[in-house]
């Protein structure tokens, strides 16, 4: 039977009849010892979070839940209710929605203090060369709604640096962040403030998450979103709803119209 019991090898979980040890420790001695947060970072990380890692990660979890209906995702979980999908399906169509551009920005943003921080020269030639890979999008800086700042921001940095004082982390991260915003502003002529993707990559970069989890986690995170808003698309009914009410249409681009007359 190896082949059989080696075709899938785990760390997470050892289970038997009557028995159930995730990373090595029974199930029963975990419900109600940590926390939803404790056990995010013990299921996925396999060691425990001090109270105050704990304390920072949960507050990165809880200001990316939301951001309304007018994100792809939400609105995605919301028309999948008005189609008739039960809150799962709801749930996973929205989920699916976060990708590079919508949801992605996190992980890019801990990819870029990484690389920031790993770079030979001075805080300029760092942000050059960057932007010559990955264009000139910097990831977790600026908003295109909040101006002139992401309220989420400055609470989570607050909290970072709380947590230095604990000694949950030691800054390095922050000061890569904070060294990209006066490099931006300084290019910019005027402030391009960090936005939540910026302050929630910098407090999991400060707690050692690599960069793709920096996007599990953000998923983790608006799913609660998600599903609040599935819920309340499921109560106050409605169906068939689409992006735009019905009476609103779309541009239509008639391509004979757009061909080049002959010369």
């Amino acid at each position: 039977m190896s082949d059989v019991a080696d075709w899938w090898s785990t760390a997470i979980i050892d289970m038997e009849p009557g028995r159930i040890h995730l990373r090595g420790e029974p199930i029963q001695d975990l419900i109600g010892t940590l926390s939803f947060a404790e056990m995010i970072w013990f299921i996925v990380r396999g060691d425990r979070p001090s109270p105050a890692q704990a304390h920072l990660f949960e507050a990165a979890l809880v200001a990316a839940v939301d951001h309304g209906p007018q994100a792809p995702s939400i609105a995605t979980a919301r028309m999948a209710v008005t189609c008739g999908l039960p809150l799962n399906n709801a749930m996973a169509s929205a989920v699916n929605m976060l990708g590079d551009i919508h949801g992605g920005a996190g992980e890019q943003a801990v990819m870029l203090y990484h690389f920031v921080a790993a770079h030979p020269s001075g805080i300029g030639a760092a942000m050059d060369d960057w932007i010559a890979t990955h264009g000139k999008i910097l990831p977790g800086f600026g908003h295109r709604f909040h101006t002139p700042t992401d309220p989420r921001a400055p609470r989570l940095m607050l909290l970072v640096d709380e947590a230095i004082e604990q000694n949950a982390c030691d800054g390095r991260f922050k000061t890569v962040a904070l060294n990209i915003e006066a490099e931006l502003a300084r290019r910019k002529g005027k402030p391009v403030p960090m936005n939540i993707d910026g302050a929630t990559a910098v407090i999991y970069a400060e707690l050692g998450f690599a960069p793709p989890l920096a996007r599990g986690l953000f998923c983790l995170s608006r799913s609660v979103g998600i599903l609040a808003h599935a819920w309340e698309q499921t109560q106050q009914g409605g169906r068939n709803k689409g992006p735009t009410p019905p009476k609103y249409r779309w541009t239509y681009l008639d391509a004979a119209a757009q061909e080049e007359p002959d010369q």
